[in-house]
């Protein structure tokens, strides 16, 4: 026993003289993917101190230490016998070293006969090569012989072709020459390769002489018969073969000069029939010109039948040149003759041309000729413009000869201003032997001569628009802008009713102290009537105006759309309009001042007893029944108005009550002040119900207008309530009127609530003192100067205004 402790002793200290050993990442990795295992000894990360704490946890584990020092030395004894066995077990079967060597001559050998195979592959590549030169030597000899087989083919071709071409073109066969100048032509174009061989080149020549001599050939048979002895059945036939040939021939030069001698025939007759020298010349036989053209196409596509191909568009240029030709004649005859020009035999022109025009425009719908011109616009001033320009218009032919016409229709505008200037004399004529128009069953008015203005209007603007969308257009517009102006002065402004500057002055200066007598001045219920017509009537051309802007922008070119303004002329109207407003405000304002000067005068201070209201409200209200329904009947088509003229009299009526009401003094005992709230209050309901008065049916006020006399009238009644308080505190009575008028620091109005009080100087000054110094302390205090510096600059301008017209 113990000497195998010994040997186990002996071996442990050998063992633990070895050092581990590491691996790196990599050899680690793939030791793992050979011999995987999960014992935590083969561990990279094995940890000697954990692994002895795992096997031994506690003291009483130590006792086992022998035992398991045994199990570990087997199992190392058992591994070192594995390793030494496979080691044996590889080395002792093969010489390694024989092995090696063999391997080296093997893939010696194996080297030596893929270089021999590689040499025999470049023997055999160059043996192939030298076969196929041959073939290919051949193939090229193949092509460049089948090759010339076919040129000399075609050559053989082309001359019996061009002998039979030359044969059939001197006996007219046109139909034969077409197809075989065709194919002679492909031919030709194929060998044109080899012109630089001299019998091709020789070909080529004649070829071309061959067309030379076809298209000198042909227009000479056309010239034989249409000059001659004109197009016959039996040559129809041959010209239209002709045709097709012409349309063949390499030269565009052929067709077109055919065309143009062709069309430049049929014209020849109307430069002779209408030259200047000839009566019919002129504009007044203008419709025997366009007679003429129709009777030549008819001729043509009875005697000239399908001789030349749709596609030409012989019919088509002929109207063309036509028109052109006659465009031109007729612009320089009116520029020669310009001093015939009469706007009858212009529009008589006109008439006839553009009917024409549409004519034509009609008869040659869906062409295919004229789908193929480009529709373009140039510039250019040249009559081909007309050919080839397509404007707002779907045919070339609309606007192509009435364009002439557009320098010239000036004489067209001013007779249109001569029109019209006669026109707005009989509206005048008429409304100073008939005056103003009778009110119709609904109660609204408009003059029957704005509406025939405007009539007169549409038709020029239509008449007009047919003729030129451009400059003259635009004239005529400046023309209508001028009668717009003209008829809203001369026959609205000027027959607006007046009130005398005096009078209507005098209910407005009241309010700064009498300076003027007590003088009324009132509209009667036709002058009333009248100025309603002149608002309804100047409402009504606004409307229509703005229509006739709008009209006129769409009609006329659009780079001249935007100088098409009619603002200033809206604004005109306008001006009438409130001119009018005005106007019967201060009609109704001046009916009422004189029951606020009664108001005034009344002894207030002897009031014993509240009754029903005042007198002087009576008289407003009564002066608001009568004159409110008329206006409002007669401002039924203009509804807008009656309620403008509601607010702006509020607007005047309110303040002006206000400075009457601070003159009513002395109110020294409560049932005066009781009462003046009375008929304040009566008044404030009058004028809520004032848009509607005697209407007949309960109609609600706007709300606008519902809002501005409860606010206004609302400052009155505070007023009232501010003099009904006692005074002989002051400092209760300050306090209870900054209260009640919501902090008003005016100083001047503070005095006048005194002065209707009836209150003594020496209380006044009290008091005064007392509301200056609250008003001080809020730093808004307006002094006595400076309230009649705003009023005497309000007076100022008030007597600056002019009488209204």
């Amino acid at each position: 026993m113990a000497e195998l402790t010994g040997v186990n002793e002996e071996e442990h200290n050998q063992d633990s003289v070895i050092a581990p050993v590491n691996y790196s990442p990599e050899v680690e990795a793939a030791i793992q993917e050979v011999f995987l295992s999960t014992d935590e000894l083969d561990s990279a990360e094995f940890s000697l101190v954990d692994y002895i704490n795992s096997q031994f946890r506690t003291e009483q584990d130590l006792s086992t230490i022998d035992d398991k020092i045994g199990k570990i030395r087997l199992r190392i004894r058992t591994l070192d016998e594995e390793i030494r066995n496979i080691v044996h077990g590889q080395t002792t079967g093969h010489d390694g070293k024989a092995a090696l060597e063999e391997a080296y001559k093997t893939i010696e050998l194996l080297f030596g006969r893929i270089k021999s195979i590689s040499e025999k592959a470049e023997r055999s590549e160059q043996t192939v090569k030298e076969i196929t030169r041959d073939i290919k030597q051949l193939d090229h000899c193949k092509q460049n012989l089948t090759s010339s087989i076919r040129t000399l083919e075609q050559l053989r071709m082309l001359m019996f072709s061009l002998d039979d071409l030359e044969l059939n073109a001197s006996q007219r066969k046109y139909d034969m020459v077409a197809d075989q100048l065709t194919a002679v032509l492909t031919v030709v174009q194929s060998l044109h390769k080899y012109n630089n061989i001299g019998h091709i080149k020789q070909l080529e020549s004649r070829v071309a002489r061959v067309q030379d001599n076809l298209g000198r050939q042909i227009m000479r048979d056309f010239e034989e018969a249409f000059v001659t002895a004109g197009a016959k059945p039996s040559t129809t036939a041959i010209l239209r073969g002709a045709c097709k040939v012409v349309a063949i021939l390499e030269s565009s030069n052929n067709k077109e000069q055919l065309i143009k001698w062709f069309v430049d025939l049929q014209l020849s007759d109307y430069k002779v029939a209408f030259h200047d020298s000839e009566e019919a010349s002129w504009l007044d036989k203008v419709d025997r010109r366009y007679a003429w053209l129709k009777r030549l196409l008819l001729n043509l596509s009875t005697n000239c039948p399908e001789i030349f191909p749709p596609l030409w568009g012989i019919p088509e240029r002929i109207a063309i040149n036509f028109c052109s030709q006659t465009k031109s004649a007729l612009s320089a005859m009116m520029v020669t003759r310009s001093s015939e020009l009469e706007v009858k035999l212009l529009l008589f022109a006109i008439q006839k041309t553009t009917t024409f025009e549409k004519t034509l425009a009609q008869h040659f719908s869906g062409s295919s000729y004229l789908e193929t011109l480009q529709p373009r616009r140039t510039n250019s001033s040249h009559d081909d413009e007309d050919v080839i320009r397509r404007g707002k218009d779907d045919s070339i032919f609309l606007g192509m000869i009435s364009r002439c016409f557009e320098p010239h229709l000036n004489v067209y505008i001013t007779s249109q201003d001569r029109n019209l200037q006669d026109l707005l004399e009989d509206f005048l004529l008429d409304f100073k032997t008939k005056g103003p128009p009778k009110a119709s069953s609904d109660g609204g008015t408009v003059f029957p001569t704005s509406a025939d203005l405007f009539v007169f209007y549409k038709k020029c603007l239509v008449q007009c628009a047919s003729l030129s969308t451009g400059a003259a257009l635009l004239d005529l517009c400046t023309v209508f802008k001028k009668y717009l102006k003209e008829y809203c002065n001369k026959l609205l402004a000027s027959n607006m009713p007046k009130l005398q500057q005096s009078k209507s002055m005098a209910g407005r200066l009241q309010q700064f102290g009498g300076l003027l007598k007590d003088t009324e001045a009132q509209l009667s219920p036709e002058e009333i009537c009248l100025a309603c017509a002149i608002i309804s009537t100047a409402d009504y051309c606004v409307e229509t105006t703005e229509q006739l802007e709008s009209k006129m922008q769409e009609k006329i070119d659009e780079e001249l759309s935007s100088k098409v303004d009619f603002s200033q002329e809206k604004d005109l109207f306008h001006s009438v309009i409130s001119s009018g407003v005005q106007l019967l405000v201060a009609n109704l304002e001046s009916g009422c001042d004189a029951a606020l000067v009664t108001m005034t005068k009344f002894a207030w201070q002897h009031i014993e007893t509240v009754g029903d209201q005042s007198s002087y409200v009576d008289t407003i209200a009564s002066r608001i029944r009568i004159t409110i329904p008329l206006i409002r009947e007669n401002l039924i088509s203009a509804r807008k108005y009656f309620t403008n003229f509601c607010h702006k009299f509020a607007n005047s009526f309110i303040p002006s009550f206000i400075t009457h009401l601070y003159k009513c003094k002395p109110i020294t005992t409560p049932v005066a002040a009781e009462q003046l709230l009375l008929d304040t209050h009566s008044l404030k309901t009058i004028l809520l119900g004032l848009p509607a008065v005697s209407a007949g049916l309960e109609r609600k006020p706007p709300l606008s207008y519902t809002k501005l006399v409860s606010k206004g009238m609302e400052k009155a009644e505070l007023i009232i309530k501010v003099v009904m308080t006692p005074h002989e505190r002051a400092a209760d009575f300050v306090a209870s009127y900054l209260k009640i008028t919501e902090q008003d620091l005016d100083v001047s109005n503070f005095q006048r609530v005194l002065e209707m009080k009836g209150l003594k100087r020496s209380e006044q000054q009290a008091l005064m003192e007392l509301f200056k110094s609250s008003a001080s302390r809020s730093g808004k205090m307006t002094t006595q100067s400076d309230q009649e510096s705003s009023t005497i600059r309000k007076l100022e301008r008030l007597i600056r205004i002019k009488p209204q017209v």
